[in-house]
């Protein structure tokens, strides 16, 4: 009886059925991975493996004719009829018992010998190609992971290696070893008995593959309908549980329970009629086998009664397709493991020959730093064609200067830091550190060159040590401990009882807003970047936690190139020079008094946000006094405190 593996997957969202390549030009694809290349001690184990599978079956073969003897011998002890009975050794049940029991052992041990030889071929390419995924992953450019979500993308690589792995067992462990079996199972049959029987098997297994075929290409629809609701409600579940403090705020648990189980609901209707159209493919080939063996059979019984065999050979006929049976049911579902592990391959291979976004030139060169002057030049970019972002920035950050980048949300400011980074390409100008034009350089040099600190600061599910010293590998633990001591984090990670080995959880969730921001400061630091991003560094903290973080902001970036990016302007008071940037251009720089002389965009921006600030501080006072007053409720309309007793 077939039985059903565990789920594959067809891709990470639900899509119209794709061209996907046969099996001959999979292999062909994966071939490079497949035979060990400089790897002799691998290339033996192949050739070893292959050997003792031959050997193997050549024990299998032996199987049934050690039943066939013992009946005989048998028949002949109990004073039954038979022709040619075996004399000497082969006349004694007992020996030939042993017979039986010895080919089993060795057949048995040859097959796990071999299997046990060709793990480490098989799992070695799974490694080589999956690291190679894995690394390509990371070329792929912000707009190609922007567009997929994480955790289908993640259920690609793993369902690819698995497709890796089930295709090399599958081709080598079992595909070869039946179709070798079936081959002298025809062969045993037409030298003991007549070419019948073997025009009997073969018709058999013909039916049985041909209704396997047919039934398993009506399943494969079914099935890609489960992956692709099973990748669903498995990317919503990533979701949800990466935004768990989001889901908590909006109180939105019910809901997010709800999109799931909406995912699970397709997805029990999608396995529900997988396991039901398994079930049809099991009840036709039983059928198809069981004629097949009722023939054989009639055959052996008509040869017997005609005086042409004997008694074993009736048990030798029927052994043979018993255990003809056990890769015949294989073969029923090495079609549609197969076919699957094509889709999950092939799905693995398309991330794996998507061409990078951004790709260093042929031959470029590492980047050169020395003053560290950073230029924008006439820098246009659009995400698309409908939604133009920058439209002709020009600007300089001279060597050791602070320029800041101001504006309303969406004027396209943190797009100027992805551009410094490469993570797209500018569609117009371009951008040069010390004249040099970033896009003719390596981008590994380029990021060497460059200290990030983010506003939504995103840790590694490590310790505090780990995430700091990510800044720069082989720092040594005085370099780490210095760096956070500058960062102003040292005396925190030294009163927690496990240091620098305290694990910060997923995403950094142990820890508070300000904190994870220091130690994004600290890994900074260590990494000691000649030009230094800070986009908006300090807009998702408190007033009183913006002041030391900036205070540290300010230390790292003296005497570096830095461009700050920046939401709220007092932290930017002391630039050394302010852009204003509005619907993509610069509409206003200067330092922070000429702009607010100006009475443009800047003032307006300054103003509100005293205004704001004004506000949040009434707020605050009036909390104070109700508290002091120890009268409850509080409520605050437009800023002023109402007590009500």
């Amino acid at each position: 009886m077939t039985t059903e593996p565990a789920a594959g997957a067809t891709g990470p969202q639900a899509r119209p059925p794709v061209a996907r390549p046969g099996l001959v030009a999979t292999y062909r694809r994966l071939w490079p991975y497949l035979w060990p290349y400089g790897r002799p001690d691998l290339q033996r184990r192949v050739f070893l493996a292959l050997s003792l599978l031959l050997v193997a079956k050549l024990a299998t073969m032996v199987t049934p004719f050690t039943f066939k003897w013992i009946t005989d011998a048998l028949v002949a002890a109990a004073g039954g009829k038979g022709e040619a009975i075996p004399t000497g050794l082969f006349a004694a049940p007992m020996a030939l018992i042993a017979l039986y029991g010895l080919s089993r052992i060795v057949m048995a041990g040859l097959t796990q010998a071999r299997d046990g030889l060709f793990a480490k071929v098989a799992m070695h390419a799974v490694r080589r190609l999956a690291f190679q995924t894995f690394a390509h992953m990371h070329r792929l450019s912000l707009r190609f992971h922007l567009e997929r979500k994480t955790g289908g993308l993640t259920r690609v690589l793993e369902r690819g290696r698995s497709g890796i792995e089930e295709l090399s067992r599958l081709m080598v462990l079992t595909l070869v070893p039946t179709i070798v079996e079936f081959a002298l199972v025809l062969g045993v049959l037409a030298w003991e008995f007549d070419w019948t029987y073997s025009a009997v098997v073969f018709a058999m297994v013909a039916a049985y593959l041909g209704f396997t075929y047919k039934a398993t290409e009506w399943r494969i629809a079914i099935r890609r309908r489960m992956n692709d609701s099973d990748t669903d409600a498995n990317g919503r579940a990533v979701d949800s549980l990466l935004n768990y403090e989001t889901v908590k705020y909006f109180g939105a648990e019910a809901r997010e329970a709800s999109r799931y189980d909406g995912s699970m609901a397709k997805y029990e209707k999608a396995s529900t009629q997988t396991y039901v159209s398994l079930a049809v493919l099991n009840a036709g080939q039983a059928v198809i086998f069981t004629l097949g063996m009722s023939a054989v059979m009639w055959l052996a019984a008509r040869d017997i009664l005609a005086g042409r065999t004997t008694i074993g050979g009736f048990v030798l006929a029927n052994t043979m397709l018993v255990q003809l049976s056990m890769p015949l049911n294989f073969m029923g579902m090495i079609y549609r493991e197969i076919k699957q592990a094509l889709i999950d391959i092939d799905d693995m291979f398309r991330i794996l020959h998507r061409n990078p976004e951004i790709a260093d030139r042929p031959g470029a060169p590492a980047l050169r730093v020395g003053q560290a002057a950073l230029r924008f030049e006439d820098v246009a970019f659009a995400y698309g064609p409908d939604r133009p972002i920058l439209r002709g920035v020009s600007f300089e950050v001279a060597s050791g200067q602070t320029v800041a980048i101001v504006g309303p949300s969406g004027a396209g400011k943190s797009t100027l830091s992805r551009l410094l980074f490469r993570f797209y390409e500018p569609q117009g100008g371009r951008i040069l550190i010390d004249g040099q034009d970033i896009a003719a350089v390596r981008q590994d040099s380029l990021r060497a060159a460059i200290g990030m600190v983010p506003q939504d600061t995103v840790l590694f599910n490590d310790t505090i040590g780990y995430n700091i010293r990510y800044g720069r590998w082989d720092a040594t633990e005085a370099e780490v401990r210095d760096a956070a001591r500058l960062a102003q984090i040292d005396r925190f990670i030294e009163s927690l009882p496990q240091g620098y080995d305290t694990p910060v959880g997923e995403r950094g969730l142990k820890l508070s807003g300000g904190e994870k921001q220091r130690v994004a400061i600290a890994r900074t630091i260590l990494k000691s970047p000649p030009i230094l991003v800070l986009d908006e560094a300090t807009s998702a903290l408190d007033s009183f936690t913006e002041a030391h973080i900036q205070d540290a902001l300010d230390r790292i970036a003296k005497g570096r190139t830095t461009l700050v990016i920046a939401h709220r302007l007092s932290t930017v008071v002391n630039a050394d020079e302010i852009l204003v940037l509005d619907h993509g251009r610069i509409v206003e720089r200067g330092r922070h008094a000429e702009l607010l002389a100006q009475d443009g965009v800047y003032a307006a921006l300054w103003n509100r946000q005293r205004e704001a600030d004004a506000a949040r501080a009434a707020l605050r006072r009036a909390e104070e006094e109700a508290d002091r007053a120890r009268v409850t409720p509080a409520r605050v309309v437009r800023g002023e405190a109402v007590l009500v007793e």
